[in-house]
């Protein structure tokens, strides 16, 4: 018999993430509790459809104009508009200036990847692979893949989380960006760090700047939970509007999968902002090549949703209260866990809880205490140390909490 042509391709390991969720599934345990991936649940621990996006979905299948021909290559234009004003604010100079642009992207990291893929074609000479790639220690991991597979060779980490003190080593950051090699790119979180949960401050964000801006160093923010984080989309969107106001030219990756609770339509946006529309015409040409031989054109029907809400001024004050309806949900429950950890008299410090923001808590649990957690609790977590505050709901917080206190008693 013949040898199959992949007998020598090696079984991949399976993503951590949503191997948890498929453990967590197959788990009989009557208690079993899911503080794994990063998507929104009711406190009935229930996917939440936003009702505004209800709404919309209804407007879309009765309007007879619309149809299923081919979108622009670089997506729906009304969509890219709409998404960058939310991530520069409607009065931007930049917009005015008609130096901002952008790409309809499959969810968040397809815009990381096409920003990934032009910046290794075009950017620091061309083809150049070997310019460093920064993302914070710890990232979200598909950071490290996406520019790994874009074809850069050098990916590097940059300080981020302090583990002895719960929250940012600025120190150490500041020192990388100094010593960082001209012309690196920095991949920095624009707001509810995945997976810390711990930000910058305002004035610390105006020391990275300083330094990124003298040491000329390329900005590509991630921000995939705008709105999310606080409840106010302004205030989770301040550091990107204060390097475009440093004169920064950057990129954005924008998602919609969480603000939305758009998952699985891949609603993702990438914002460029440019020196001038020169520059920008010519680059947005570039990434247009990128994407015919990527997915060629972008779906509508996610876009179509997002475009809609943002583009009218009622149904946009709904959205923003359907996120903050999220936001407050996890601010909650930052705060009981956090009290009832306290009540327990579990040891260690604990302020880190309500310190984070956004989806996910760093709970500063080490890998045995996860393994305890996981396997005699039936709480699922990432090795990391990271629960998704959203798992967290009015009847199981008091059981999650007693097992924190557990792991932490029990496991050194």
């Amino acid at each position: 018999i013949a040898m199959s042509t992949f007998t020598d391709v090696p079984q991949a390991p399976p993503v951590a993430v949503f191997k948890l969720t498929a453990d967590f599934k197959d788990d009989p345990h009557p208690q079993k509790v899911n503080l794994g991936v990063g998507a929104y649940r009711t406190d009935d621990c229930l996917p939440w459809v936003l009702p505004v996006v209800k709404k919309v979905e209804r407007l879309i299948v009765e309007d007879e104009s619309l149809n299923h021909e081919y979108l622009p290559i670089l997506g729906l234009p009304e969509f890219r508009s709409a998404a960058s004003k939310v991530a520069l604010g409607d009065d931007s100079p930049a917009i005015k200036d008609n130096r901002v642009g952008a790409v309809q992207c499959l969810g968040g990291t397809g815009a990381l990847r096409i920003g990934a893929d032009f910046l290794q074609r075009w950017y620091n000479g061309t083809n150049n692979t070997s310019t460093p790639i920064y993302v914070s220690a710890p990232t979200w991991e598909n950071h490290n893949g996406v520019f790994k597979d874009a074809g850069f060779t050098d990916i590097r980490p940059y300080h981020y989380w302090d583990g002895n003190k719960r929250g940012l080593d600025l120190d150490g950051l500041l020192d990388d960006l100094e010593k960082a090699p001209e012309k690196s790119v920095f991949v920095l979180h624009a707001c509810a760090h995945n997976p810390t949960g711990t930000d910058p401050t305002q004035d610390e964000w105006k020391k990275i700047a300083e330094i990124m801006m003298r040491r000329n160093l390329f900005v590509f923010f991630d921000s995939a939970y705008q709105g999310f984080a606080s409840g106010s989309l302004e205030k989770d969107a301040w550091a990107i509007r204060y390097f475009v106001s440093q004169g920064f030219e950057l990129f954005v990756a924008q998602s919609f999968s969480k603000n939305f609770g758009l998952y699985n339509e891949r609603v993702g946006n990438l914002t460029v902002v440019a020196r001038d529309s020169d520059n920008l015409t010519r680059t947005l040409s570039q990434m247009e090549k990128i994407v015919r031989t990527t997915w060629s054109n972008p779906p509508s029907q996610g876009a179509r949703i997002v475009s809609k809400t943002l583009n009218c001024p009622e149904l946009f004050a709904e959205w923003q209260g359907n996120v903050k309806t999220m936001a407050d949900r996890v601010l909650l429950m930052r705060d009981q866990l956090r009290a009832k950890l306290l009540a327990l008299g579990t040891p260690g410090t604990w302020d880190h809880i309500t310190a984070q923001i956004g989806m996910f808590s760093f709970t500063g649990l080490n890998p045995k205490q996860v393994e305890y957690m996981v396997k005699e609790r039936h709480v699922y977590l990432m090795a990391s140390g990271r629960i998704n505050m959203c798992g967290l709901t009015s009847k199981n917080i008091d059981y999650v909490a007693q097992s924190i206190h557990e792991a932490v008693t029990k496991v050194q």
